[in-house]
């Protein structure tokens, strides 16, 4: 059962308590319900890293902070731990995955909110990807107390099998595809 510990996760799991009402219960009392409701579908997705955009301090922005630092030529100083692990995806994957919801008969899927991931790798694991690339990059590891506890509430991974069985959700970027062809090129170009 999730039990959330911030305020983004509490409303993102009444968003999704709310669209369930809607496709189920809403007017229940009524006469004339329609008994079909809302076609109520959500997609619960893990960190989401963008070449095109800036990390904004999330609590899963130490991936691509790491990267933009180093392609910046700054230290960084990441606020977890070496080996938390947390799932991520590339931002095109998380795209493809809602358009490919939206499309999916309503008769297919079996549910109305769907987990999916693609790669989770430790932030220590994610330091040797930058590494690799950028050979003189700065990164540390010092912990802050309040963003670990966040993320240590968090899995270390998900299951979608049932995304990936009722509307065929796939990834394209596994780990290295998702650092190698399309994060580590994009925002180099941002820098360039």
């Amino acid at each position: 059962m999730n039990y959330p510990t911030t305020m983004y996760g509490v409303n993102k799991l009444y968003c999704e308590h709310l669209g369930r009402y809607y496709a189920t219960h809403y007017r229940q009392l009524a006469a004339d319900r329609d008994s079909h409701g809302v076609d109520f579908r959500s997609i619960r997705f893990p960190g989401l890293i963008s070449a095109m955009t800036m990390p904004s301090g999330g609590t899963s922005d130490y991936a691509p902070e790491m990267l933009h630092a180093a392609a910046q030529h700054q230290p960084y100083a990441c606020f977890v731990r070496e080996d938390v692990r947390i799932p991520f995806m590339a931002m095109p994957d998380a795209i493809t995955a809602l358009l490919q919801l939206e499309r999916v008969a309503k008769e297919k899927l079996t549910q109305t909110v769907y987990n999916i991931t693609s790669f989770s790798p430790s932030a220590g694991e994610i330091r040797d990807i930058v590494l690799k690339e950028f050979k003189n990059a700065q990164i540390t590891f010092h912990p802050d107390d309040k963003r670990q506890a966040i993320v240590d509430s968090w899995p270390e991974d998900v299951n979608d099998s049932a995304a990936r069985r009722d509307w065929g959700f796939a990834p394209e970027y596994d780990l290295q595809r998702g650092f190698n062809d399309y994060l580590i090129p994009g925002i180099q170009r941002r820098y360039a």
